[in-house]
């Protein structure tokens, strides 16, 4: 049979070209699948590594394997190694869309008329295709078996981190985001103690736990609070004397309850050391002992070191006694860490704390006071936040001291002062200090 003229040429090209585009196709689909494997890989590496606890980075430490190693030393820097993780899974989401994109053009060509199934295809299917199989499923597999994924992915993740052009990319996303980061802190927003007390006392009405709030006011006015505003008065501390027996030591121990007593030479103003009850334990029934040599180094401190940095010296040092001394060295009294977390939290009882009222409410504009009350249980109590009293008070840190350092003298029985719209009225006084105060609220 006669073949037609130019049949077999026109036939054989186009059976040709269908046959290329066919498997141009198959290539385009497989290259997509290696990617989104790739991309499953990076996003589980991430998870993997960052999620690695202690105990695990520990035994890595031990292992002293080349994976572990690897593992650590791309741990060592964070940064680097998040935008390493970060360059390369978007790399590789951008050729899965720029290759999906040149297959389904090849199925819906571009036209005038709008196509919702390309659409659906493009936007909907592509994305939910990357979310489910490259980043939400890897990761979850990735959050069940951190160290075998973190060991599989330590090799390949190195060689990408030294791998230009990704290691140029690190380096300018890392660089940048640091420049960024030194700017911003730079231009960051500085708030005053003052501001934040402004800002806390509008939310006051709308907050609905007291607590949380009084704790709040407290984190707030910590760092400004001097240890001699919550220490306890030299007067108010039970000491030991050098000299005493040890039956008198126990009896002073039985009597205060305390589990820490400072020891004196002579007078208090000579603090030798700190007692702890825990250590005459073994002790308490020899007849007779050198307490003395139980003795621990006393901790001295400024009436006027703030209460933040002494908290982080008591957890530094691990004590939880002070002694507070005045500009000549002599001991002005004494603070605690339980005093020091009460600033925060409030009253911390316990079962040796006596309940004993300091102050007496006659009505809820009137109250007695004791003179040696400190102002700061003087604020707490009328619920005020002393502003008017801090602005003119010197040394004092009682109430009877305010009231002697702003009269100049020790005032007589039914004498008073005024601050802002309390009034201070002395009822009961000697010649060596005022023993009691009533305060009345006035109103504005």
């Amino acid at each position: 049979m006669d073949s037609i003229p130019g049949l077999s040429s026109d036939i054989i090209p186009a059976s040709i070209h269908a046959g290329f585009n066919l498997s141009e196709h198959v290539i385009s689909l497989i290259i997509i699948l290696i990617l989104i494997a790739c991309s499953a890989l990076i996003s589980a590496s991430e998870v993997a590594f960052f999620a690695l606890g202690p105990t695990e980075k520990k035994n890595l430490e031990d292992e002293q394997s080349r994976s572990s190693k690897a593992i650590l030393k791309l741990l060592s820097k964070p940064k680097d190694l998040l935008a390493t993780i970060l360059i390369t899974n978007n790399f590789i989401n951008v050729c899965i869309i720029i290759l999906s994109t040149e297959v389904i053009d090849q199925f819906f060509p571009h036209s005038d008329k709008p196509n919702t199934l390309r659409f659906l295809i493009e936007v909907v299917g592509i994305t939910t295709f990357l979310l489910l199989l490259g980043e939400v499923a890897p990761k979850l597999y990735a959050s069940r078996n951190t160290l075998s994924t973190a060991r599989f992915m330590s090799n390949p993740i190195t060689v990408i981190n030294i791998l230009p052009p990704f290691s140029w990319l690190r380096w300018l996303l890392v660089n940048g985001t640091n420049m960024i980061n030194k700017r911003a802190k730079k231009r960051g927003i500085n708030l005053s103690t003052d501001d934040l007390e402004h800002a806390l006392a509008l939310t006051k009405e709308d907050s609905d736990n007291e607590d949380e709030h009084r704790i709040l006011e407290g984190i707030i006015k910590f760092g400004n609070t001097e240890v001699k505003q919550i220490m306890q008065s030299r007067l108010d501390i039970v000491t030991i004397s050098c000299e005493a027996s040890f039956q008198e030591v126990l009896d002073v121990v039985l009597d205060a309850g305390y589990s820490r007593i400072p020891i004196h030479e002579t007078t208090l103003d000579n603090v030798t050391g700190i007692l702890y009850i825990k250590d005459l334990l073994p002790f308490i029934n020899h007849e007779s002992f050198d307490w003395k040599t139980l003795l621990r180094k006393p901790y001295f401190i400024p009436e006027n070191k703030k209460i933040d940095d002494l908290l982080k010296e008591f957890q530094d040092m691990k004590m939880h006694m002070a002694i507070v001394v005045d500009e000549y060295g002599g001991a002005d009294g004494l603070v605690t860490l339980e005093d020091v977390l009460e600033e925060i939290v409030g009253d911390i009882t316990d079962e040796f704390d006596d309940d004993e009222l300091i102050y007496t409410k006659i009505d809820d504009a009137t109250y007695l006071f004791e003179g040696r009350t400190s102002l700061v249980d003087f604020y707490k109590v009328l619920e005020i936040d002393g502003k008017d009293f801090d602005q003119i008070k010197g040394e004092s840190d009682s109430i009877g001291g305010f009231i002697i350092e702003q009269a100049g003298r020790i005032l007589r029985n039914n004498e008073y002062i005024r601050c802002g719209n309390i009034k201070l009225i002395v009822e009961s006084s000697d010649k060596r200090r005022i023993k009691m105060i009533k305060t009345i609220q006035e109103n504005d």
